[in-house]
C-alpha cells in the first residue's frame, strides 16, 4: 500500500502501520488470525468498572446453533439500558469479538449505554445471507427478551463498520419488512453497500492505504458467490428500490476510501425517501479511521460524532 500520493491526516499513522503489518493469506483461517492481530495492535485496556461478559443467543430453531455475543456494560449505566448492537468489519470474511473489542467498548464508554457485539458467521464458509440472519436474530432476540440482558428492547440502535455497515443497513431493512423489532437509529461507518465497484471513488482511491478496490472486489465474491451481481437489496442495500420508513441514520465515511461513494449515494437515497440522515466526511482520513481514536484529537473527535448521534436518539 502506498501513502505518498494521498494527503493523509497524521492521526492515521498508527492505523496504516497496523494494516501494513497484516500478512496476506488466501487461507481464510490464517486471514482471520491475522485480522485479530491487526485489532490487537490497536487495542487498549478496557476502562475500570466496565463489565464485560460473553454469552450466546440462540438462532431460530430452523437454523440451529447459537450466536456468540459480547456484552459491555459501562459503570453506573441504568438497568435496563438502551442498547447499541455492534457489527464488526472485516470484508465479510474476517473479524471477531476480539478484533472489534476496542471499538465496541469505546462505543459503550462514549455513549454510556450497553453495547452488544455480534460474532456473526463469515464467508466463504457461510456466504450471504448467513451472517445477516445472525445479526437480525440477535437484534430480534434483544427486542423480545431485552429485560433478561438488562436492555430496553424497544430502544435499540445499530452500529456497523465497513462490512458491518452493510449488515447494519440490511438489518434495518429486514426489521422494517419483517415487522420488527423497532430500531431507533443506525450508525453506518465507511459502509460497503454495493458489489458494483465502478463509481469514481473506487477508481480514485483504488490503491488507498486503508482499503484497496481489488480487495473489496474479492470480498464480495466470497460473500455472494454465485449470487453476484447482487439483486437482493439485503445483500447490497444501495440497490434497494424502497428505502422508506427506515431509522434515522448517521453515515460516516473517510475521504480517502474506495467506499466513499457508497456512503454518499446511500445517504442521498435515504434522504430522497424522506428519512432523517446525518452525513459526515472524515477529511484526509482512511478506511478504518475509527480505530485511530487513541492516535490523536482529530480521530477522537470523529469517533465521538456517531456516539453522540446514537446517544441523543436513544435518550429522546
Amino acid at each position: 500500500m502506498t501513502t505518498a500520493q494521498f494527503d493523509i491526516h497524521p492521526d492515521m499513522v498508527d492505523v496504516i502501520a497496523a494494516k501494513q503489518a497484516v500478512p496476506h493469506s488466501d487461507d481464510p483461517e490464517a486471514s482471520r488470525a491475522a485480522w485479530d492481530g491487526y485489532g490487537a495492535r490497536l487495542a487498549r485496556e478496557r476502562p475500570a468498572g466496565m463489565k464485560v461478559h460473553d454469552i450466546t443467543i440462540p438462532r431460530p430453531a430452523s437454523r440451529g446453533g447459537d450466536i456468540p455475543v459480547r456484552i459491555y456494560r459501562p459503570e453506573g449505566v441504568e438497568w435496563p439500558s438502551p442498547c447499541v448492537v455492534y457489527l464488526h468489519g472485516g470484508a465479510f470474511i474476517k473479524g471477531s469479538l476480539d478484533s472489534g473489542d476496542t471499538v465496541a467498548w469505546s462505543v459503550a464508554e462514549e455513549t454510556g449505554l450497553v453495547v452488544v457485539s455480534v460474532d456473526y458467521r463469515l464467508a466463504p464458509r457461510h456466504p450471504f445471507p448467513a451472517g445477516l440472519e445472525d445479526c437480525y436474530a440477535v437484534v430480534n432476540h434483544l427486542g423480545e427478551h431485552g429485560d433478561a440482558f438488562g436492555v430496553q428492547g424497544e430502544r435499540l440502535a445499530l452500529w456497523g463498520d465497513s462490512a458491518g455497515g452493510n449488515l447494519a443497513a440490511a438489518t434495518c431493512l429486514m426489521a422494517r419488512d419483517r415487522g420488527g423489532p423497532h430500531i431507533t437509529a443506525q450508525a453506518l461507518n465507511y459502509p460497503c453497500l454495493t458489489d458494483d465497484p465502478t463509481s469514481d471513488s473506487y477508481r480514485r482511491y483504488a490503491e488507498s492505504p486503508g482499503l484497496r478496490t481489488a480487495n473489496m472486489d474479492i470480498a464480495w465474491g466470497h460473500y455472494l458467490r454465485m449470487r453476484r451481481p447482487a439483486r437482493d437489496p439485503l445483500a447490497a442495500p444501495l440497490k434497494a428500490d424502497d428505502l422508506s420508513g427506515l431509522p434515522p441514520a448517521h453515515i460516516h465515511y473517510a475521504e480517502i476510501d474506495p467506499l466513499a461513494d457508497d456512503a454518499r449515494r446511500y445517504a442521498e437515497k435515504l434522504i430522497a425517501a424522506d428519512n432523517e440522515v446525518v452525513l459526515r466526511c472524515a477529511r484526509r482520513m482512511i478506511h478504518g479511521f475509527l480505530r485511530a481514536r487513541f492516535s490523536g484529537a482529530a480521530a477522537a473527535a470523529e469517533f465521538s460524532h456517531p456516539c453522540r448521534f446514537l446517544r441523543t436518539r436513544l435518550s429522546a
